[in-house]
């Protein structure tokens, strides 16, 4: 291992941000140790190397914590330089354009997404379903631009965008079932409906990611417990 250290993640199974850090990971072929968290009843470890936010992903590299997954997946890419795949460009314009469309989909288009997955009723689904589509109309023209009639959004080889976006594609997946939808639909986003496909058919990215049923019933639990949760709970 390069760099120096032992790498540890403390992550939580469900979470897309703890499947960023581990696509960064498994796709530099690094070795790490990784440590479940309940994020209900946060261990000491988890509060002692993120006492800031206090949440997942960290990772542990030689005693040392990196936190908040975009920059873990950064830091991964800039401490194993000579790892191949790059996650960035080596372009700085093309770096530039793939932290800003990995912000966007944080920033821009998590906000109505999250609506849509947290939805209990079929009039908060449809609406919060309208309010997510320009945005991936938005990533559609995105993936298309920063591509270059690649495969991916990095080009030939998954990086920072691909990681971003990817890393929710078993929760589009979860959520379209339960709410009746189709996010990514082959007809209006032909673009990001066959990366999609591409993506999850990566052995790599099949390591990183967990079992979709168990997602769907971890999914179809939250619902449950967020329908009858008191008003103001988030």
């Amino acid at each position: 291992m390069a760099a120096g250290g032992e790498l540890q993640l403390l992550g939580s199974w469900y979470s897309p941000y703890v499947i960023r850090a581990k696509l960064a990971l498994e796709l530099k072929g690094l070795r790490y140790k990784y440590i479940e968290q309940d994020l209900f009843d946060k261990s000491d470890l988890l509060m002692r190397h993120n006492p800031v936010h206090k949440k997942v992903p960290v990772l542990i590299h030689g005693g040392k914590p990196v936190c908040e997954s975009l920059v873990v997946v950064q830091y991964v890419d800039e401490s194993w330089t000579g790892t191949e795949p790059s996650l960035l460009p080596a372009d700085a314009h093309d770096r530039a354009m793939a932290r800003f469309w990995a912000a966007y989909v944080d920033d821009k288009f998590f906000q109505p997404w999250r609506a849509l997955m947290r939805s209990t009723t079929d009039e908060q689904r449809a609406e919060a379903f309208k309010r997510t589509i320009p945005h991936v109309e938005t990533l559609e023209g995105a993936f298309l631009e920063c591509s270059k009639g690649n495969g991916f959004f990095n080009g030939d080889t998954v990086g920072l965008v691909d990681i971003t976006l990817g890393s929710f594609l078993l929760w589009f997946m979860v959520v379209d079932e339960v709410a009746g939808t189709t996010l990514l639909d082959d007809a209006k986003f032909p673009g990001l409906a066959s990366w999609a496909k591409r993506f999850l058919t990566l052995d790599v990215v099949k390591r990183a990611m967990p079992n979709v049923e168990k997602l769907l019933a971890h999914y179809k639990i939250f619902l449950v417990k967020l329908a009858n949760a008191p008003a103001g709970y988030s």
